[in-house]
């Protein structure tokens, strides 16, 4: 979380070097009127583009929930539109073209599955306990004494070295102990 914050705080430090290295003629002799126009027009048309395609997803969103679906990708677009706009409204070269690659749907695309697989899938695991994503505690029930966590033993808490419920060495499966069921359908004619 603090490397996204300092992220974020690196971003119009690198907009103000980059406006003074071009106002100083550093990189390229340019004049400040120029770079004035240059970043109000970034802004302005950023601002419509993520006004469009905010349009455009709300609209896929609509549809999604009138079919029944749940709109998960158009939310997270509708997410990385509002962070675009405030990129927009920030001014500066670096924040207008952050801005950019989260409006324009070609590289939102990445980004979103990226969000989707670092930020909301741990955010929904930490949140109910791995069962969204099927992560599921399989140890027995959790602080159970002996139980050892996803993938563990079982509720015996016996592993290596342990002695399981039916008084094996290994605390594993024994199928001597097993009951047998037949799930098949039978005719009752």
């Amino acid at each position: 979380m603090l490397r996204a914050i300092a992220l974020l705080l690196l971003i119009p430090l690198f907009d103000a070097v980059l406006l003074v290295a071009l106002a100083t003629g550093v990189i390229y002799p340019v004049p400040p009127l120029v770079i004035v126009a240059l970043v109000v027009l970034t802004a302005l048309v950023g601002l419509l583009l993520v006004r469009a395609e905010g349009r455009a997803t709300l609209q896929k969103i609509q549809r999604k929930l009138a079919t029944g679906e749940v709109p998960t990708n158009e939310l997270i677009d509708g997410g990385l539109l509002v962070a675009a706009g405030a990129f927009f409204l920030t001014p500066g070269l670096v924040t207008d073209f952050v801005g950019l690659l989260l409006a324009l749907p070609p590289t939102r695309y990445p980004i979103r599955a990226a969000v989707r697989r670092w930020v909301v899938r741990p955010y929904i695991d930490a949140r109910t306990g791995g069962f969204a994503s099927g992560q599921v505690y399989v140890g027995g029930f959790p602080n159970e004494e002996g139980a050892a966590g996803p993938g563990g033993p079982g509720p015996g808490g016996a592993g290596p070295g342990g002695t399981g419920p039916d008084g094996t060495g290994d605390g594993g499966f024994n199928p001597d102990n097993a009951t047998d069921v037949d799930f098949e359908e039978r005719d009752r004619n």
